[in-house]
């Protein structure tokens, strides 16, 4: 049975809140940005393109099918970008992270991680789930090596699988962590991160 995914993670560093229509404008900010959007699916710097993708978000949180947040970095009390728990399968209780953006000035920050770090913990000790999965462009290396950096096994390559927004249809490569690795990989690649609760 589906449960309430309009909730808000928070840790030292960190605050996922969940998205409201209202957020468009400070997430233009870094939407516009267009380097962001080299391996996307959708360039949200495009005009029109971030009201559609937030409406979109929005309707998936409430059909019960993704948990979707504005990114805060405590450090500076800014929007950072926007994160999800998503295409959530309560049968085979199975979840993706992704849909991820932050901008520039905190990549590299540690950002990126901390957040993780929560949507994991909630996606295994809250939501009950067993794998909780990731997807990355074969040519995005940074993405991939981050994956790598949390604990996540790669399980293989999908061969021109999808087609981002500028036409080009990527490889893309598939990892993933469950739910009895989940203790060993939160001891060895979280062991300074702690949810505030």
């Amino acid at each position: 049975m589906a449960k309430d995914l309009n909730v808000s993670l928070e840790s030292e560093r960190a605050l996922l809140r969940p998205l409201t229509l209202e957020d468009e404008h400070a997430l233009q900010q870094v939407a516009a940005d267009d380097s962001l959007w080299i391996f996307g699916l959708q360039d949200l710097s495009q005009p029109g393109e971030l009201n559609k993708y937030i409406h979109e978000a929005i309707a998936d949180r409430e059909n019960g099918t993704s948990a979707v947040w504005v990114i805060i970095d405590k450090k500076t009390n800014k929007v950072a970008g926007c994160t999800r728990l998503a295409e959530i399968s309560w049968k085979d209780e199975r979840g993706q992270i992704g849909w991820t953006w932050i901008g520039r000035d905190f990549q590299g920050s540690g950002l990126n991680k901390e957040m993780k770090f929560l949507i994991l913990t909630y996606g295994f000790e809250v939501l009950g789930l067993n794998r909780i999965e990731f997807k990355a462009d074969e040519r995005n290396h940074q993405s991939r090596q981050a994956l790598l950096g949390i604990g996540a096994t790669r399980e293989g390559v999908l061969r021109q699988h999808m087609k981002i927004h500028n036409g080009y249809i990527r490889n893309t490569v598939f990892y993933s962590i469950l739910k009895p690795e989940w203790d060993t990989i939160k001891e060895q690649y979280f062991t300074n991160f702690k949810a505030i609760l």
